[in-house]
């Protein structure tokens, strides 16, 4: 089978993939322990490297930011400009990397390795839908924690900002606080939100499709994980920039 081929049946497989999830929503019974356990799990290996990277993402933010509002003489629009671009774009992002990274990766290896065991098979000879038993709870957890995360990413990513901006940059911190809320609205937090439910989703999504696709043994599992993470960092990026431009396109900006 060609490449081209085989690119186009895997994109189909995943979305109706996709499509079996979303229907599993709605179905009864709901996985309620399986759902705790599995968001406990992604916030637990997730919570700690997203507060440490968002500190050094706001930081270099503000430093950039700073260093050329005050080329173009507009200093006092410092704190919008970084504190906007944490909350609707750095903190989603730093939210879908690490889930994707770190809980994504280890829904995969489950996924498969049950996979490779034929625990998934013998699921659906008992009559057990592997989806709604196993997935739509991943799911739901992932979009739980990224909504969860991106909050603590946010609050991080522009404390670290003002932080350096202040004392690095010699910034006022009255101008700071000043310009965001004059540029800033309730509509920022919100899109950062919704990319962040949407990019969990994906993540868990993606994962769970290629865990429960694995073949080849311990190997194919690892070359899941692998795939899994590549594919969802270049889903996160196609889907903040629709997101992105619908958003731009639909609200009207403070000042324009």
């Amino acid at each position: 089978m060609s490449a081209p081929v085989a690119a186009v049946r895997h994109t189909g497989e995943f979305f109706a993939f996709c499509l079996d999830t979303l229907r599993g929503l709605g179905r009864r019974p709901v996985q309620v322990r399986e759902f705790v356990q599995q968001a406990w799990f992604i916030s637990s290996v997730s919570i700690l490297p997203a507060a440490l990277v968002s500190i050094p993402f706001g930081a270099v933010i503000a430093l950039q930011l700073g260093t050329l509002v005050r080329q173009l003489g507009a200093q006092s629009f410092t704190g919008a400009a970084s504190v906007l671009a944490v909350v609707r774009e750095a903190g989603p992002i730093v939210t879908a990397l690490i889930i994707a990274g770190a809980g994504g990766s280890a829904i995969c290896a489950d996924l498969g390795a049950r996979k490779i065991r034929e625990e998934l098979d013998a699921m659906q000879v008992l009559g057990i839908d592997p989806i709604h038993r196993l997935v739509v709870p991943r799911v739901l957890a992932s979009m739980l924690v990224a909504v969860l995360l991106n909050g603590l990413v946010s609050v991080v990513g522009v404390t670290g900002g003002y932080a350096f901006n202040v004392v690095l940059q010699g910034g006022t911190p009255g101008a700071y606080l000043a310009s965001f809320q004059a540029l800033g609205q309730l509509p920022d937090l919100l899109v950062g939100e919704v990319k962040a439910l949407l990019f969990g989703a994906a993540a868990a999504l993606v994962a769970s499709h290629q865990g429960m696709t694995a073949k080849g043994g311990p190997k194919g599992v690892g070359d899941a994980v692998n795939r899994s993470v590549v594919i969802t960092f270049m889903l996160l990026f196609a889907l903040n920039f629709v997101v992105t431009a619908v958003y731009f396109q639909v609200v009207p900006q403070k000042g324009s």
